[in-house]
């Protein structure tokens, strides 16, 4: 006779090997199909254009927005980074693993995000993990925007704190939320992606932060996608609406605009130092290698010494949005380098991103369970480098392919 143990982990491998096979179904039925569109081979920097299976494409699915990979400082801070401290900081940051470098961003980030201190990680995912479950538990609230990323609520469900959902940008249910909530928890946590990566609009953080101040709330921004794409010179949400200030945790990443790799958060200097020893992403993750170190220290100077970057990818998304509604395309509620292609379909998505494809344009398709069913999409992006050519290239891939399949008149 079996033990319980052995049943139960009989159940578990069914499950797990049942869960393989209905992927490798459906990822046998999609290349079959020759819609797989994922872990494409780059064999070039990553730039407005790529050499991709074989060829030249423009490139259009990039976190890439100011176009800095590639960028001669950029990289001669790396490379002088390995000559002076190795390839790896050989430890974690709270015991052997900190250096000068990882100090010296850290100051830089908090000056860059106009605040006290700043905290580095190795990860932007980890980044969101360590601020959550760092400083909220069972005895504390979460409420997030429906859209947040990810790794937001991974770091709910990690804190045991309990958490709910409010609709998309929605003030009044995120006030009704607020006002029910007073008494019942010991602290109150909003928090929201500043640009939503799936839909290129932007957080209301007026609203948010109004709200967070009539009901005690502290209020946490993930700046992964603004920071060197919104606001004026690029310094982010805060910029972007003049409220320098009104965040109380900053979070963001060097692996989109900044060409790196890691995340941060900046805040007041004993919020920071209370994270340093206390959040498990800080204390049992390695340090980030010297290279990618410094790489993201001096993007944060190039980012501000040539602000036209800036000013450039701001026309250039324009410009691309602008061309693809004049073509009857739904580009939803984007207002920023993230350009979204609303189809609806998933094989009508994967259909046109075969068209693109073949028309030398590298796009991103998004399909269940990335997003809802009905709302499978094109998640396009636009980078500072982008041409006029290549801009004019691709609206004319998507005007063909489009009308092909009968997607557009």
């Amino acid at each position: 006779m079996q033990t319980v143990e052995a049943v139960t982990a009989d159940v578990i491998e069914d499950g797990v090997a049942g869960r393989i096979a209905m992927f490798g179904e459906r990822k046998r039925a999609t290349v079959a199909a020759d819609r797989y569109f994922y872990l494409q081979t780059i064999t070039s920097p990553t730039n407005h254009r790529v050499q991709a299976v074989g060829r030249e494409m423009i490139m259009m699915a990039s976190y890439s927005y100011l176009g800095l990979i590639g960028h001669p400082r950029i990289d001669e801070a790396a490379k002088r980074a390995i000559d002076d401290y190795g390839t790896g900081a050989g430890g974690v940051r709270l015991l052997t693993g900190t250096t000068d470098l990882h100090e010296r961003l850290e100051a830089r980030v908090a000056e860059f995000g106009k605040r006290e201190d700043a905290a580095v990680y190795s990860s932007g995912y980890m980044t969101n993990l360590a601020i959550i479950t760092g400083f909220f538990g069972p005895k504390d609230l979460i409420l997030m925007d429906k859209l947040d990323h990810a790794s937001i609520v991974d770091g709910c469900l990690l804190s045991g704190a309990k958490w709910r959902t409010y609709r998309h940008n929605d003030m009044e249910h995120l006030e009704k939320l607020l006002s029910g909530a007073q008494g019942a928890s010991e602290s109150i946590l909003v928090v929201a992606d500043s640009v939503f990566s799936m839909d290129g609009d932007v957080m209301d953080l007026p609203g948010t932060a109004a709200l967070c101040r009539k009901y005690g709330a502290r209020l946490m921004v993930d700046e992964a996608h603004s920071i060197g794409s919104l606001g004026a010179t690029g310094h982010g949400i805060e910029e972007h609406f003049d409220m320098v200030g009104s965040v109380d945790l900053k979070m963001g990443t060097f692996s989109k605009a900044i060409p790196s790799v890691g995340g941060y958060v900046a805040a007041t200097h004993e919020i920071v130092d209370f994270l340093r020893h206390n959040s498990r992403p800080f204390i049992f993750s390695a340090a980030l290698p010297p290279a990618q170190t410094a790489a993201a220290l001096t993007a944060l100077d190039v980012i501000e010494d040539e602000p036209e970057r800036v000013q450039l990818l701001h026309r250039q998304q324009q410009r691309y949005r602008e061309g693809l509604e004049a073509l009857g395309y739904d580009t939803m509620d984007s207002t920023t380098c993230v350009v979204p292609v609303l189809i609806g379909d998933e094989g009508k998505c994967m259909d046109l991103t075969r068209e693109l494809f073949d028309r030398g344009v590298f796009v991103c398709p998004i399909v269940h369970p990335a997003v809802p069913r009905g709302t499978d999409r094109l998640r396009t992006t636009i980078m500072a480098t982008h041409t006029d050519e290549d801009i004019e290239i691709a609206r004319d891939a998507f005007a063909q392919a489009g009308r092909k399949l009968g997607l557009i008149g």
